[in-house]
């Protein structure tokens, strides 16, 4: 048997290396043109390994990591954002390795929402703990809260427009298309800058709002439109002969919505809607130019720092990395969670 597998395996080799050879080094030409992108490669990849191991200086970085994470949060308090970062990398851990503990399925929904009123408890302090100011927080703790809130309040609010634009009723129909179509138009930033500047102008005398809660609103009134015509895209895919049943069986358009229309709509939407988180996450960087001294605000507010002055592709190439890496968590994650529906869907 182990003869036959290890003869199975070197006849596969075998023909990989002859489909290799037959597409790359059929002819002259195509031989020439393979050995000199495998040279260009070679030296490439040779020149950055140079430069990463002995050339760049990573003081920038390993003196400032806890500046990279929490920004001015005071340093005795830092186990609080601390806290809250280690407990979404548990939950995220859990959701990947534990898929067959039942009451992880049944509650894996509100253990995600009960890490936002968790970091706020955390970041903010009270009921024990030494209020902290928005103003101290920063860094990957703030870059995350951002995406989090925004996405967290953008969701149903998606969720309603993509509804709302489904609507038999025209003036429901015309506000939300005219909604919709207004965000899609307007760049991001035009938007932060209406979050952070103006609308303290349209508030009474007395009632401020909070920077980051006014980012927060910014985020969720733009990234809504985004969803809801993903969501849209999932409501129509959903074929009406499945509304005609649950018709048939007596339910009602809110049962309609709530047990047949919104969960298919976010299975097949979930591609499209983990772009968007993702996007949001990046998009945050942008309240480095409004004040906000999240992730890519540290790197800029260091680099202004004359101990690292010029030191900006080492600054650099670590937020790429670590931009890199959360994304690539929220993509696992995403993808994990269309495999267990998927598997769902199909035991159903």
């Amino acid at each position: 048997m182990v003869k036959l597998c290890s003869k199975i395996d070197m006849n596969y080799i075998i023909f990989l290396l002859r489909k290799l050879r037959k597409a790359l080094f059929s002819n002259v030409f195509n031989t020439v043109i393979t050995l000199l992108i495998i040279l260009f490669i070679s030296l490439a990849c040779f020149q950055t390994f140079e430069w990463l191991i002995f050339k760049a200086n990573w003081k920038v970085v390993s003196s400032n990591i806890p500046l990279y994470a929490f920004g001015s949060f005071p340093s005795n308090e830092q186990w609080r954002p601390a806290t809250w970062i280690i407990s979404i990398l548990s939950l995220s851990m859990l959701t990947l390795c534990g898929p067959e503990w039942k009451w992880l399925r049944k509650n894996l929904l509100i253990a995600w929402v009960g890490t936002i009123p968790l970091g706020l408890y955390l970041l903010y302090g009270g009921f024990g703990l030494s209020p902290v100011m928005s103003r101290h927080w920063g860094g990957l703790t703030l870059t995350i809260l951002l995406t989090a809130c925004s996405s967290l309040l953008s969701l149903p609010f998606g969720i309603v427009l993509a509804l709302f634009r489904q609507s038999s009723l025209p003036l429901v129909y015309r506000l939300s298309s005219i909604y919709i179509d207004i965000m899609r138009a307007v760049p991001l930033i035009s938007v932060l800058f209406f979050g952070q500047l103006l609308i303290p102008l349209f508030l009474p005398a007395g009632i401020e709002i909070d920077r980051v809660w006014r980012a927060i609103l910014a985020f969720t009134l733009f990234v809504s439109a985004y969803i809801a015509e993903d969501i849209r895209g999932g409501l129509q895919s959903i074929p009406k002969t499945q509304i005609e049943a649950a018709n048939s069986l007596g339910l009602n358009q809110y049962q309609i919505i709530r047990f047949i229309l919104i969960p298919q709509a976010l299975r097949i939407a979930l591609p499209a809607l983990t772009n968007q988180s993702i996007g949001l996450f990046q998009n945050t960087s942008l309240m480095a130019i409004l004040g906000l001294v999240e992730l890519l605000g540290v790197g800029r507010s260091i680099l202004a720092n004359p101990e690292f002055i010029g030191q900006y592709i080492e600054v650099y190439v670590w937020l790429a990395c670590v931009y890199w890496m959360v994304c690539t968590i929220m993509a696992v994650l995403a993808r994990h969670i269309e495999k267990r529906m998927t598997i769902n869907q199909s035991n159903f």
